[in-house]
């Protein structure tokens, strides 16, 4: 008898062993969710530092605005593609990731659709063009993007100025020097520099009936006329002065034309006239006529 109540003893602090064992794996097997909180949001945004429209705290807007931003949320309740589809409903975001991490953090990535260029046309419209020619809404927006001026309707902007504008901000010393494109009535495109007081005539673009030329077609019009002119500015305004010329066209392959400033030649008639010139302007191996 006394050794069966030994066993007894010995069996009961066996149960509750096992039962504090088995709490022990089910509360281990248990998703984190159910027992934690979200204790931190870490919102990143690609190129923020650079352009774009976006901040965390507007992100953060978003998603409080939706009701799901995630802080002190129990982890069980937070959707991460709620998160991603109330994101992507905004303008200016391009694509967005979130996920949550075993220590109870949500992460949020966020790329933005970029700006390349600003639309202010003759009817007044005024927005903005990222770099595939989507539309974005004007903003608070206050980075030194390049404006684009004069008769652009919405057709020519996304098919035209678009690639236009790309080539531009795939050279540093273009993006430095042009400040605005501007549109005339017959679709040709002057350009306005930051330094020197003239205007820049690339010419017209390649157009097609009906339907918008290629983007490289335009992009490889685009390079070249800049190429011929940042030849022209190395070599020949260099030398002549950057305030000599009023106007610079290098609408025509063979030739650059450049409009001098009225030069006074009778003070007591208080007149100006333009002296006309033609030289040979050739510093690269190829010849090219320039028309003053």
């Amino acid at each position: 008898m006394r050794l069966n109540w030994k066993k007894n003893i010995i069996r009961f602090f066996d149960i509750v062993l096992g039962f504090y064992l088995l709490m022990a794996v089910i509360s281990w097997n248990t998703p984190s969710g159910a027992r934690t909180v979200c204790t931190k949001v870490d919102i990143k945004i690609s190129d923020s530092n650079n352009a774009g429209f976006l901040s965390a705290e507007e992100i953060k807007h978003i998603l409080v605005k939706a009701g799901i931003y995630p802080l002190n949320q129990p982890l069980e309740n937070i959707k991460p593609r709620d998160i991603e589809e109330a994101l992507k409903v905004g303008p200016f975001i391009k694509t967005a990731q979130c996920y949550i991490t075993q220590n109870g953090q949500a992460c949020i990535n966020i790329s933005q659709r970029m700006p390349i260029v600003r639309i202010k046309n003759i009817a007044g419209n005024d927005y903005y063009l990222d770099d595939n020619g989507g539309i974005l809404p004007n903003s608070k927006y206050t980075s030194d993007l390049i404006i684009a001026t004069g008769s652009i309707n919405l057709w020519f902007a996304r098919f035209y100025i678009t690639p236009m504008a790309k080539v531009i901000a795939k050279s540093d010393f273009w993006t430095n020097q042009i400040e605005q494109i501007n549109v005339l009535p017959d679709r040709g495109i002057e350009l306005v520099p930051r330094v020197g007081n003239h205007i820049l005539f690339i010419g017209y673009l390649p157009v097609r009936d009906l339907r918008p030329v290629p983007a490289d077609e335009i992009a490889q019009t685009v390079e070249h006329r800049l190429s011929r002119l940042q030849k022209f500015y190395r070599y020949g305004l260099s030398q002549a002065g950057w305030k000599k010329y009023s106007y610079i066209s290098v609408e025509f392959d063979n030739q650059i034309i450049c409009r001098r400033y009225p030069i006074e030649v009778n003070k007591e008639k208080d007149v100006s006239k333009q002296k006309i010139l033609e030289e040979t302007a050739n510093k690269t191996g190829q010849s090219e006529g320039m028309i003053e």
